[in-house]
């Protein structure tokens, strides 16, 4: 059990992250992998198409740590001076080559930049340094940065030899999608709620210090209960196609260690392992590819809770159907002993899961399935 100082900011990093997600709808994962990557001092790129809350998280995650932000949109011909500030005429006179960096990228601790492989030569190498040493190299000068994360987004996987060392630079990928169907008239509801201004600021519930002592405590995590299933899970992808660096085989066991500080634990679980989805895939299909590979190879919380997912799914479609079927149908005595086998299953789960989440989800999913077991007793008798 972690010392109270440590129980404090961990329940600190859990509450920022149900914050984070609290506006949006369906956004749970993405405020999973913004906070890993503020955990880690990581940084993190968003994938999908515009209009899918990408940059409103990233402001909000600042908002909620009270960090310095910075937000660009970057085009073919968006110029350094936009991104670094523009140099001091007055010290420039005097032969120094000094930047106004005031409100720009050199200054912020949260950034985010929108479409950020639009970056030219010149603003692509800056980039570079300033994602992994935390210095821009400019004219003769190193200016330190106090980057904390960069979080990007893009709509498309780059492709240009001479964009991938900035690919890689990302440690954390995700692919976003839309909100699904069932869920529209809750993102209506919410985005009514934002645009009202009942989140329009983010009241702060941690700081960049915090930040820091998180990212001292990931280092105190047993990642050795993990090892040897994550050296098996290598193998695996490799033997399926999905070639994995040095450098990312080694960075994930830190992402490995935040999701646990995120369970408020201090030792490594297989459940843990899941995170390989966001480290792992280089493209859409290697995504999928990995998640499956995944649920495949770890029996684990994130295996259950899409099984009940997709238990309630069902459940929803076949009361509808039951619904207007007429009484004393011979259907309903099949959908009775099925619904009955799939209630035992759900209870089992329940009784049986460790984790807290999935017992209350399945405790959820069993409700319904009860529902609608009565509504089918109902028709039988009537």
């Amino acid at each position: 059990m972690p010392n109270p100082g440590i129980q404090v900011l961990l329940e600190k990093i859990v509450r920022f992250r149900n914050e984070l997600e609290k506006p949006f709808v369906g956004r749970s994962e993405e405020a999973t992998v913004l906070t890993l990557a503020l955990i880690t001092g990581e940084h993190v790129l968003l994938i999908g198409e515009p209009g899918t809350a990408k940059s409103a998280l990233a402001r909000r995650a600042a908002e909620l740590i009270n960090a310095r932000f910075f937000k660009y949109l970057l085009t073919r011909f968006t110029e350094p001076d936009e991104l670094f500030g523009p140099l001091d005429i007055n010290e420039l006179r005097n032969g120094r080559y000094v930047r106004i960096t005031r409100g720009k990228l050199p200054e912020a601790e949260i950034a985010f930049i929108d479409e950020i492989f639009n970056a030219n030569s010149a603003i692509l190498n800056m980039m570079l340094s300033i994602m992994n040493e935390r210095i821009v190299y400019d004219g003769y000068s190193e200016i330190k940065v106090p980057l904390w994360t960069m979080i990007s987004a893009t709509n498309r996987v780059p492709d240009e030899t001479e964009l991938q060392a900035l690919y890689d630079r990302f440690l954390l990928r995700h692919f976003v999608k839309p909100v699904e169907e069932n869920k529209w008239g809750e993102l209506l509801d919410a985005v009514w709620r934002i645009e009202s201004g009942l989140y329009l600021h983010g009241e702060p519930v941690l700081s960049v210090e915090d930040l820091a002592k998180l990212n001292g405590l990931v280092y105190q995590v047993d990642v050795s209960p993990v090892k040897e299933k994550l050296i098996k899970l290598y193998g695996i992808f490799e033997d399926q196609g999905i070639h994995v660096t040095d450098r990312r085989k080694g960075k994930a066991l830190k992402i490995i260690a935040a999701n646990a500080l995120l369970r408020q634990s201090t030792k490594a679980s297989e459940d843990d392992l899941f995170v390989l989805k966001y480290v792992i895939p280089r493209d859409i299909e290697e995504a999928e590819k990995t998640y499956v590979i995944l649920l495949d190879e770890i029996e684990a919380r994130e295996k259950h809770l899409k099984e009940l997912s997709e238990i309630e799914a069902n459940v929803k479609e076949a009361k509808t159907f039951i619904s207007n079927t007429p009484e004393l149908d011979p259907r309903l005595l099949d959908y009775l002993r099925s619904f009955e086998t799939v209630k035992e299953k759900v209870r089992k789960l329940a009784s049986e899961s460790s984790d807290d989440e999935v017992r209350k989800r399945a405790m959820d999913v069993l409700a319904e399935v009860n529902d609608v077991i009565d509504l089918i007793k109902k028709k039988l008798i009537m």
